[in-house]
């Protein structure tokens, strides 16, 4: 007689708990595996798409776009959706700020907690950069000007 083999004749079958448990844990960890695999993954400098930009001097970009005037300065930029490099400890790090102006007019250009950028007239979608903030503004304007008073006068 086979010792799995109870007096029955009939041999052993796991029972329903430990089948369960084992398919969850399983489970548990293809999910697990599969949303870490990216982050994991993803070394720094491997080419997906996003630049490293210098976070010691401002970004400054000029061009002409459907005719329009596009310049801007923003210091320290981070793509939409990357990380910041981690500072040393006890360091501050300044929000960026971005002077964003089309045809020497300013654009109200704002930093979301992403890491993306809205304009003052497209504030209900997110840009990546501020450049394609001030392409969408344009977009959007059309051949209207942007007002010359700031956005905040009192």
């Amino acid at each position: 007689m086979n010792p799995d083999t109870p007096a029955g004749g009939k041999p052993a079958r796991p029972a329903r708990r430990a089948v369960l448990r084992t398919a969850f844990t399983v489970a548990v960890i293809a999910g697990t595996g599969g949303v870490l695999a990216p982050v994991v993954l993803r070394g720094a400098g491997t080419g997906d798409g996003t630049q490293e930009r210098d976070a010691v001097g401002p970004e400054r970009f000029s061009e002409l776009y459907k005719g329009r005037d596009i310049r801007g300065t923003v210091t320290a930029v981070v793509p939409a959706g990357a990380q910041p490099h981690a500072a040393a400890p006890g360091t501050v790090l300044a929000a960026p700020e971005a002077d964003v102006r089309i045809d020497g007019r300013p654009l109200h250009v704002m930093r979301r907690a992403d890491g993306s950028y809205l304009s003052a007239v497209n504030h209900y979608e997110s840009y990546p950069t501020p450049l394609e903030a001030a392409r969408a503004a344009v977009d959007e304007i059309g051949t209207s000007q942007l007002s010359a008073a700031p956005p905040h006068a009192i």
